[in-house]
């Protein structure tokens, strides 16, 4: 049997959104502001960190990849969602659905590894202050962002190749409405046990590592602010965290939920709608809460606007 022929088509329908073409107006007038407010609003964190000096440190130049990661996963998704809802042309050829899965797969992984990365700086910063610039300097920050991007380019490079290499049999309609793994594994006709064995095999260094890593960095850290004598000191190694912490629950809550389940468990009806807010929602709130929540970026953004008003 000529497999060449069984595995992906020329092209894939998405048929998420048929169901769809009566809320277009208001889907592409929601999807057009969030993708904006996202875009302005990291970019904007980006901007404030290489602009002002207070915040070109080891926290800030990881949340400014972080920032870049978020724009990454959206725009790999949104705009092609937008451009389905406007001219009602619901498909994608394959070779730009490897590239989306690629990129898609990609960026959450970074973000996940980068998160770990934080806590990890967070943890030198308040249990051990007095080595954090000796620990955390400017080549040990660079060769941790360069690590979490080449791990994560190799794990997505490998989700895409076992993804692809499976057979669909001609069916080339997915009920979904971009390209990610759960919906691909779901419309296979093939063993997906190579697939299953990608994900497993990595989920050590891509998911159950990094949290891990975070959760063993905070208990760190909990304990060292619970031993401090001055409740100062408390309050302000608790908020040198909160921003952190909160964009952890928030990115980990709605990753387990959209996607450490079983496969059978699935149900492409329920879950798409989910997914497309999942990959809303963190990118969304990130700029948020790193600037409602963060002491030094709010200033930073008080002393851009106010130098643009007397300007």
């Amino acid at each position: 049997m000529d497999i060449s022929n069984e595995t992906a088509p020329s092209e894939f329908i998405f048929l998420a959104f048929s169901d769809l073409r009566k809320w277009c107006f208001l889907l592409v007038g929601f999807m057009l502001f969030t993708y904006l407010f996202i875009l302005m609003g990291n970019l904007l964190i980006i901007f404030l960190i290489f602009l002002e000096p207070n915040l070109q440190t080891p926290m800030y130049f990881f949340l400014g990849n972080l920032s870049l990661l978020d724009i990454c996963q959206t725009t790999t998704t949104i705009p092609q969602i937008i451009a389905y809802l406007i001219s009602g042309r619901n498909t994608i050829s394959d070779a730009r659905c490897k590239i989306q899965l690629f990129f898609f797969v990609f960026s959450l992984g970074t973000e996940t590894i980068l998160l770990a990365v934080m806590a990890y700086d967070r943890y030198v910063a308040i249990c051990n202050p007095l080595r954090y610039h000796v620990v955390m300097n400017k080549k040990k920050c660079a060769q941790l962002v360069s690590a979490s991007w080449l791990t994560s380019a190799s794990n997505a490079s490998l989700h895409t190749f076992f993804t692809f290499q499976l057979s669909f049999c001609g069916v080339n309609e997915i009920n979904y409405f971009y390209c990610d793994i759960p919906p691909l594994l779901a419309n296979s006709c093939g063993d997906i046990s190579g697939s299953i064995q990608a994900i497993l095999a990595t989920s050590p260094i891509m998911g159950f590592g990094p949290a891990l890593c975070i959760i063993i960095s905070y208990i760190h850290i909990i304990w060292s602010v619970l031993k401090m004598k001055s409740s100062a000191g408390m309050k302000k190694a608790f908020s040198t965290c909160a921003s952190h912490l909160s964009v952890v629950l928030l990115f980990f809550g709605s990753s387990i939920f959209t996607y450490v389940r079983p496969i059978s468990s699935y149900s492409l009806n329920k879950d798409r709608m989910t997914a497309v807010l999942n990959n809303i929602l963190c990118p969304m709130l990130n700029p948020l809460i790193y600037t409602l929540r963060n002491k030094d970026v709010k200033k930073a953004l008080q002393k851009f606007m106010v130098k643009k008003l007397s300007s």
